[in-house]
C-alpha cells in the first residue's frame, strides 16, 4: 500500500515537525508565559505553556532553531503558518477542508510572515475541570439537551503584540463563511467581547499585558483576577499531582495532564455498565500524570515526557516491561539504516489488566473475556495465552533510504517460536497470504492488502511482503527491501553500532526502547522530490476525498519553494531511549 505524504513527514522528522507545528516560533525578540502553571486554579487538569522565543545568543546557538531562522526555510515556514490559520477559520480542520464553496483567499506570505510574529510570545493552552456543586443539576429542559461543559482557556502574553494581535483576529473573523454575532459583556469586572456562533459561544478579552478566551464565563472568573496579580485561595501548586511533576517541567516548552478523578463522575449506564468497577479493576489510579518538557542545551533540543505513577504489576503500565540492557533488534540494523526506532510492550501483562476490566464491566458477574478466550482458542488452535506469548513485544522500524521513501521503511516484530507463529499467521490472514516459501532459516509471504486477490491484474502496491524467521518477522511494501534488511543481519559493524552505543550510554541501565536519526545520510533533495512526487500522486486518485485531497496538496505546498540543503546545514543527529522505574515510564529525546 502507498503510503500517504503525510506518513511519508512524519517518517522523517517525528520530533522536528511535531515541535514546529506546536509554537511555529519565529524568534526575535525574548519573551515569558502570561502567567505561570503554578498559579493556575487547583482544578486545571490539563495545560500547555510556551515561553515565547529564548534569547538571541541562545537561539543562534541552538540547531532547531538556526533551521527556523534561517532565510532558507523561510518559505515553509510562512506555508505552515498560512495552513494552520486557515483552519483556525472554523476550528475544524476537516470542515475546512471541506469548504469549497467561495472559499477564502489564504495569507501571502508576507502575510504569513508578519502573523507568525505573534508567537515570538509566550501562551497558556489550559483546560479546567467543572467545578462540584452541591445542588442537584435542573431538570433538562424541552428537547432533552443540556449544555456541556467547556474548561477549555487560552492566555496569551500580547506584550508589544497588541496592534498585531487585533489585526490577526479581525482577519479571522472576517474569512469565517458566516459571520459571529458580536456583543459586550463583563467577566470579572474586566470588559469582554462575547462571539457568538452556531457551533458555540467563545468570550475574548484584551486587557493590559494579556489576552484571554475561554467558552465558560465561570472559567475567566476564576483565571482573570490572577492575572491581574491578586493571590489565589487555591492554586495548581497545592495539587498532589502537581507537586509530584514538578521535576519533569520547565524549559522553553512544557506540558501536564493530570490524571482526573473520572471515579467520582462514573456512574452505572441503564445497560448495566459498571464505569467505576471497570477502573477500579484496571487501576487507573495508579497513574497520576503526564507531563513534559523542552529544554535546550547549546546546539542541542532535548525533549523529555514521563507517565508519572505507580509502577507496581497490576495497573494499565503493565503494558511497558522493566526492560533489557540492550534491544534484540539493535543486532540485525543493516549498516544502510537512517534511522532505528526500538520499543518493547508486555503484551501477556498488559492483557491481565484488560481482562480484570472486562470481567469488572460485565452485570451480574457474567465474564465476557471467558467467552472471548474460548473463541480465540477455536480460531487460533492454540489458548489465548499461549498465542499472546509468541510475540517478544518488541516492535522496531528501520529507514534504509536515503530519500526516505516509505516502501523501504522496514517493521520488525520480535517473536519465541517460528512454527507456532506461521500457524496463527496462517490462521489469522487466511487467503490473504498469495504465496509462501523457504530459502534456509526464512518464510517468506506475500500478503493481498486489497483481499481480492483472485482478480487479475491487482497493483504491486496492493501487496505487502514479511520474511519470518527464528527470532523476527519483517515487513515492507517491497520485497528488495525486506531483502536488503535481511542481508544487514550478516554485516553489522563497530562502526554502524557507535552512534547507537554513544547515545545508549546516556541512560539507565534497563530500558525498553531507544531512537535513532543519522541526518547526515539524508539525500535532501531526492527526499524533497519524492515527497511531493508523493503528495500529488495522492491527490489525483480518483478514491480520494475533499479532505484527503486538500491534506495532500498542503506537501507541495509547504515544500515546493524550500531549499533542501537547510535541512542539512542544521540538523546531524536525533537519539533518545525510554525506560521504567518506580516513579513511572520515562521518554527522553535529544535532536542536533
Amino acid at each position: 500500500m502507498t503510503p500517504s505524504p503525510s506518513r511519508s513527514v512524519r517518517a522523517l522528522l517525528p520530533t522536528l515537525f511535531c515541535a514546529l507545528a506546536l509554537f511555529f516560533a519565529v524568534p526575535r525578540v525574548q519573551a515569558q508565559a502570561p502567567i505561570e502553571p503554578a498559579q493556575l486554579p487547583a482544578r486545571t487538569t490539563f495545560y500547555i505553556v510556551w515561553r515565547g522565543a529564548p534569547a538571541a545568543d541562545i537561539r543562534k546557538a541552538n540547531n532547531l532553531f538556526a533551521l527556523w531562522d534561517d532565510p532558507d526555510f523561510a518559505p515553509t515556514r510562512a506555508a505552515m503558518f498560512d495552513n494552520l490559520a486557515s483552519q483556525s477559520t472554523t476550528g475544524n480542520p476537516a470542515d475546512a477542508a471541506k469548504s469549497t464553496d467561495n472559499p477564502k483567499p489564504g495569507l501571502t506570505s508576507a502575510e504569513a510572515q508578519e502573523y507568525s510574529a505573534l508567537l515570538e510570545n509566550g501562551f497558556v493552552l489550559g483546560y479546567l475541570g467543572k467545578p462540584e456543586s452541591k445542588t442537584p443539576p435542573p431538570p433538562p429542559p424541552p428537547g432533552g439537551y443540556v449544555q456541556k461543559w467547556n474548561g477549555i482557556f487560552f492566555i496569551y502574553n500580547r506584550t508589544g503584540k497588541e496592534a498585531l494581535l487585533t489585526k490577526a483576529v479581525l482577519k479571522m473573523r472576517s474569512d469565517e463563511k458566516q459571520l459571529p454575532k458580536l456583543s459586550q459583556t463583563t467577566i470579572a469586572g474586566i470588559p469582554a467581547l462575547k462571539v457568538e456562533r452556531a457551533s458555540g459561544t467563545t468570550y475574548w478579552i484584551e486587557h493590559g499585558k494579556y489576552a484571554a478566551s475561554a467558552n465558560e464565563p465561570a472559567v475567566l472568573e476564576q483565571i482573570l483576577p490572577r492575572l491581574e496579580g491578586a493571590t489565589p485561595s487555591d492554586s495548581l501548586a497545592q495539587s498532589p499531582a502537581y507537586q509530584e511533576a514538578q521535576s519533569h517541567l520547565g524549559g522553553v516548552l512544557e506540558l501536564f495532564a493530570a490524571v482526573p478523578a473520572v471515579r467520582t463522575l462514573a456512574q452505572s449506564s441503564e445497560n448495566g455498565f459498571h464505569l467505576d468497577a471497570v477502573l477500579t479493576a484496571i487501576k487507573l489510579e495508579a497513574v497520576h500524570s503526564i507531563c513534559g518538557r523542552m529544554t535546550l542545551d547549546g546546539a542541542k533540543t532535548h525533549f523529555q515526557g514521563v507517565i508519572l505513577g505507580d509502577t507496581a504489576p497490576g495497573s494499565i503500565l503493565d503494558l511497558w516491561p522493566t526492560g533489557v540492557d540492550s534491544p534484540p533488534s539493535l543486532a540485525i540494523k543493516p549498516p544502510s539504516a537512517i534511522s532505528y526506532s526500538e520499543s518493547q510492550f508486555d503484551l501477556p501483562a498488559f492483557y491481565q489488566v484488560l481482562k480484570r476490566g472486562f470481567a469488572a464491566s460485565a452485570p451480574n458477574g457474567n465474564n465476557p473475556s471467558a467467552l472471548f478466550e474460548m473463541l480465540a482458542q477455536q480460531k487460533l488452535g492454540m489458548p489465548l495465552a499461549d498465542a499472546l506469548a509468541l510475540p517478544t513485544g518488541e516492535f522496531t522500524t528501520m529507514q534504509l533510504s536515503p530519500s526516505l521513501d516509505p516502501d523501504k521503511s522496514i517493521y520488525v516484530f520480535g517473536i519465541n517460536k517460528k512454527p507456532e507463529t506461521l500457524k496463527v499467521m496462517r490462521t489469522l490472514m487466511g487467503e490473504q497470504i498469495t504465496s509462501e516459501r523457504t530459502e534456509g532459516d526464512t518464510t517468506f509471504l506475500k500478503i493481498s492488502l486489497s483481499g481480492n486477490q483472485g482478480t487479475k491484474g491487482v497493483a504491486q502496491w496492493n501487496f505487502y511482503h514479511l520474511a519470518v524467521t527464528p527470532n523476527f518477522i519483517y515487513g515492507a511494501p517491497k520485497l528488495e527491501s525486506v531483502k536488503e534488511a535481511l542481508a544487514g543481519r550478516d554485516t553489522m559493524s563497530a562502526a554502524v553500532l557507535t552512534p547507537l552505543q554513544a547515545a545508549r550510554a546516556d541512560y539507565p541501565a534497563k530500558i525498553n526502547g531507544l531512537y535513532f536519526f543519522d541526518f547526515s545520510k539524508v539525500d535532501w533533495a531526492a527526499a524533497k522530490a519524492h515527497w511531493i512526487e508523493e503528495a500529488q500522486k495522492a491527490a489525483a486518485k480518483p478514491t480520494a476525498t475533499t479532505a484527503q485531497k486538500a491534506a495532500a496538496a498542503k506537501t507541495p505546498h509547504l515544500l515546493a519553494d524550500v531549499n533542501p540543503q537547510v535541512f542539512q546545514r542544521h540538523l546531524h543527529e536525533m537519539a533518545g531511549a525510554s525506560w521504567k522505574d518506580e516513579k513511572g515510564i520515562h521518554f527522553d529525546q535529544w535532536l542536533q
